[in-house]
């Protein structure tokens, strides 16, 4: 009688075993992001096949299940852009992008400095161009440093899922706009 009790319950525990792993396995990828990496010279955008270090604002990689090396992006708005393109790759492990809070300049936005994207805070609809002439979504991996940016030149901050897609992908859409305040003035564009 124990045998058949016990053969009738394999499956069932099979069955529990195999879900507890998919769902430590999916955990574990997360928990187990890999770190960015630092920009070098040899740093080639995704899109414009251009070096990322000839280009002024901040950069974007992502991280790929199954890949070491990144994909890089000339901008942020890149690298978001990116996620929103039914043809990429969608097996994203970590998506950085400069920090632009820690960056020694606008034309050096530094090569270790770097926040998760969907953890980051952007401005949309500041005076500052990206990597290649476009409107920029600015990163900060902190919301005060953000604030003080939209203070200086204008936009509004918005978390990742916010910054609207067809903003992002160009397709006509523009950043939404922040309210008429003394400390966050509007610039034309």
């Amino acid at each position: 009688m124990k045998g058949r009790v016990v053969k009738r319950g394999l499956p069932a525990l099979a069955l529990l075993a195999a879900l507890l792993a998919a769902g430590c396995g999916e955990e574990d990828s997360v928990a187990a992001a890999p770190p960015p990496v630092a920009l070098t010279q040899e740093a080639v955008g995704h899109f414009c096949g251009m070096a990322l270090v000839e280009h002024p604002g901040p950069k974007g990689q992502i991280l790929l299940r199954g890949n070491d090396r990144p994909v890089w992006f000339s901008s942020a708005r890149d690298a978001i852009a990116f996620t929103h393109l039914a043809e990429e790759a969608k097996a994203i492990r970590a998506i950085y992008v400069s920090d632009m809070g820690h960056a020694e300049s606008w034309d050096a936005p530094g090569a270790r400095n770097w926040v998760e994207a969907r953890h980051a805070f952007f401005v949309l609809g500041s005076d500052r161009r990206g990597g290649m002439g476009a409107e920029e979504a600015v990163p900060f991996s902190e919301k005060p440093a953000a604030e003080a940016f939209v203070a200086e030149h204008g936009g509004r901050v918005l978390a990742f899922a916010e910054v609207p897609r067809d903003w992002a992908l160009g397709d006509g859409g523009t950043a939404p706009e922040a309210p008429e305040s003394p400390a966050a003035p509007q610039h034309a564009h």
